[in-house]
């Protein structure tokens, strides 16, 4: 991990919030609203102060350790990030709220990890503790400590009544959640606080519809980025390290590829971050083997989508973002979520894509074993062959994940060729008529036949077989 691949304490949490918005089936801006009414609440009992802060960031890494236990509420639930939306908004079936009663043990997982975070981050001992006990109640029904008042940290009833008012309000309307707030009065929280929230819950509401840019008092530290990644991956076991590797390959590509150092950092930042948006995906269809339904794949070409959303509200993550935004892309048009293709695609949109379909071959899913190098090799330079892939690029996550220094693949005959002109003579060079390589590619018949001349004039030939010939002899292709 090099200092480009590190972020500030700010900009993680936020970036930790969406995360955690999406896995819980949110808006993602609700742990963000949910901070303004937490700083109006601490303010209006408090005065200003680091109370008010403390609690900001308790509301905004509140559901940060939801992505490790995804998989306890996919078996407890069917449906992780559904199954704690209906938990939050009050519509789960009486079958899941008999399910709820085995949560304990996810509780303690989640409370435990994002208190580890808080720790990571190096925030106040204040926010770490909170964070510890955030499912805690005054009257000692909460999780998984069982903590009754005065043992519970003030700022856990600040951000569990101000979440219960954003998220109610939301989804039932202001009068509906009043009256179940007031329902909860010195049993979920102290009367007191429910009473100056529900004096003052109309006012604040409307406040949070006016944009607001966050006035943090955290100080400019940096922490890796590889945390927010980290947390990314907790929520599918078979995902552990992923992100990791995967930013450690493509960087190593792209260097073999001869990219500039800002390239290279940007895409290392890419492969780290390009899983926010499978938060939003329910664990039941990463787990499923075989293809899946249209319905379920609509909802997994949505994930570079969310990524670029998350990542646009975050300015330091802005170009890793766009960047992430395409690692699903294919060259063929296939992809998603935009479904570009060709000219579209530049190398660190390519290289990218490769690195993250190679590291997933060399990885064990529930469903199949790791591939060996020679069967992710087969299977990635095939999927090349057949359009979807860059050839170059691929063969630079190859020689990356081989440990190679130097690639001269990467630039074939001392630059003889451009790098559309070497695909596309390896294209008809195995038979591929010009309407069927711009097909592939993108691209119209005519760009197709320009490039074809150019290379039979480099290569000072005037037939395919010829071209071909000199090709292989010159290690062109």
């Amino acid at each position: 991990m090099t200092t480009a691949d590190c972020i500030g304490v700010e900009d993680a949490i936020l970036a930790l919030s969406m995360v955690g918005d999406l896995s819980m089936g949110q808006p993602f801006d609700q742990s963000r609203r949910t901070a303004r009414l937490v700083q109006m609440l601490a303010q209006t009992c408090n005065g200003a102060g680091e109370h008010t802060e403390t609690g900001r960031q308790v509301a905004l890494l509140r559901w940060s350790g939801c992505t490790a236990n995804a998989e306890g509420f996919t078996r407890l639930l069917g449906d992780d990030v559904e199954g704690r939306n209906a938990m939050l908004t009050h519509t789960l079936s009486e079958a899941g709220q008999r399910a709820m009663r085995r949560s304990t043990p996810l509780a303690q997982i989640h409370c435990e990890v994002s208190g580890d975070i808080a720790h990571t981050l190096g925030l106040r001992t204040e926010v770490e503790q909170g964070l510890r006990h955030v499912f805690e109640q005054y009257d000692g029904e909460g999780r998984p400590s069982g903590l009754r008042h005065p043992q519970v940290p003030e700022v856990v009833y600040q951000v569990l009544l101000a979440g219960d008012l954003e998220i109610l309000s939301r989804t039932h309307g202001l009068e509906s959640a009043l009256q179940w707030i007031a329902s909860k009065r010195d049993r979920r929280y102290p009367a007191a606080l429910a009473a100056e929230m529900l004096q003052n819950a109309e006012d604040w509401l409307d406040q949070l519809r006016t944009p607001q840019s966050v006035d943090s008092q955290v100080a400019t530290a940096q922490v890796p980025l590889s945390l927010v990644a980290d947390v990314i991956d907790l929520k599918l076991p078979w995902l552990a390290g992923y992100s990791r590797r995967a930013s450690e390959l493509v960087r190593e590509a792209a260097r073999l590829s001869g990219l500039s150092a800002p390239a290279i950092d940007h895409l290392g930042q890419a492969a780290l971050i390009h899983g926010i948006g499978r938060a939003a995906v329910p664990n039941r269809l990463w787990n499923t083997p075989g293809a899946l339904l249209d319905g379920d794949l609509e909802q997994v070409r949505l994930v570079p989508y969310w990524t670029s959303r998350a990542c646009g509200q975050i300015p330091a993550l802005a170009v890793p973002g766009q960047l992430a935004a395409h690692a699903y892309e294919r060259l063929d048009g296939s992809g998603y979520f935009r479904s570009l293709g060709g000219d579209t695609l530049q190398t660190e949109h390519r290289l990218l894509a490769a690195a993250l379909a190679w590291q997933a071959m060399l990885s064990e899913r529930p469903w199949r074993p790791a591939l060996s190098h020679n069967e992710a090799s087969c299977l990635l330079m095939a999927e090349a062959d057949q359009g979807r892939f860059d050839h170059r690029a691929c063969q630079a996550v190859m020689a990356a994940s081989r440990g190679e220094t130097t690639m001269t693949a990467c630039k074939p005959g001392g630059g003889l060729l451009s790098e559309r002109e070497t695909e596309i003579l390896r294209r008809i060079s195995t038979g591929g008529s010009n309407k069927e390589v711009a097909r592939q590619l993108g691209i119209s018949p005519s760009t197709v036949r320009t490039h074809v001349e150019s290379v039979f004039r480099k290569l000072h030939c005037t037939t395919r077989a010829a071209a071909t010939l000199k090709a292989l002899t010159l290690g062109l292709i």
